[in-house]
């Protein structure tokens, strides 16, 4: 009856069946554990953002590595700004999405030790090459408030370190490598400024993290498993179908054989 199942036709539909399933299932969860992962780091923006916040030197160190914990975490730093080593990082999106430079400039703490800030974006100029117009940041002493990030890497970022860039360009935001151009310790990782804002807007204060939105993974994931499900279904379904199209054609073929020999006994007893 089901015979046909043994034809190579159908071996081969069932094992892509019995491929597909676990390969779908799989697909949903790491769609799955995709949302978890986007929930809980909106859980760690939201709560890091809105804490209190605690001077820079509290939560690193030169040589520091930011850990996720202390991500997005809010800092207060209390200095100089050292605007005679203030460099670009190139090929920085704004946030309508226009290319152009981060300005980071270091920023001499009271008390001893350095710490990066991203001061925000600003356009390129007329020359990409040439250092772009910034405006200074306020003189003197002075307190800012940041969110703390980790230092970049070209493995961690996807963004190459080019060499022989323009003078006071740089691709990555990197404590250690800045270290070495200044010639002293800096904290490890950076600050984002958030506060105060700059004068007419420029540099363009960097945007908080999106907290709220978590994507379609969890959707996703969803349709994965459907889509798992719904395999073994359409192979019963098409198991069905072939089966009844081979009744109906063996059926037809015994009636046509049928008629045949019904039609050669009325042809024999005529010419008796």
């Amino acid at each position: 009856m089901y015979r046909f199942l043994l034809s190579r036709q159908w071996v081969i539909l069932t094992l892509l069946a019995l491929v597909l399933i676990p390969v779908m299932v799989e697909l949903g969860f790491w769609q799955f554990h995709r949302h978890e992962h986007r929930v809980a780091q909106n859980q760690l923006i939201a709560g890091n953002v809105k804490a209190k916040p605690k001077p820079v030197g509290e939560l690193t160190s030169p040589g520091h590595t930011v850990p996720r914990a202390d991500f997005w975490r809010a800092a207060t730093a209390t200095g100089t700004f050292d605007t005679a080593h203030e460099v670009v990082v190139r090929r920085r999106t704004s946030a309508d999405d226009q290319v152009g430079f981060h300005v980071l400039t270091p920023l001499d703490l009271t008390g001893g030790g350095t710490v990066l800030v991203n001061r925000g974006w600003v356009a390129f100029g007329t020359d990409q090459q040439a250092f772009p117009h910034v405006p200074a940041p306020p003189k003197g002493e002075v307190t800012i408030t940041g969110r703390l990030k980790a230092d970049e890497t070209t493995s961690g970022s996807g963004i190459k370190d080019l060499e022989g860039l323009p003078p006071r360009h740089v691709m990555l935001i990197n404590s250690a490598q800045q270290s070495r151009l200044l010639g002293r310790p800096v904290l490890g990782g950076y600050l984002e400024l958030t506060a105060p804002v700059p004068p007419g807007g420029s540099p363009e204060v960097i945007p908080a993290p999106d907290s709220e939105s978590i994507g379609a993974h969890m959707a996703y994931a969803v349709q994965w498993w459907l889509f798992a499900a719904g395999v073994p279904v359409g192979w019963v379904v098409l198991v069905r179908r072939e089966r009844r199209e081979r009744d109906a054609a063996a059926a037809g073929a015994a009636q046509d054989a049928a008629e045949a020999a019904e039609a050669e006994r009325s042809a024999t007893a005529s010419s008796a």
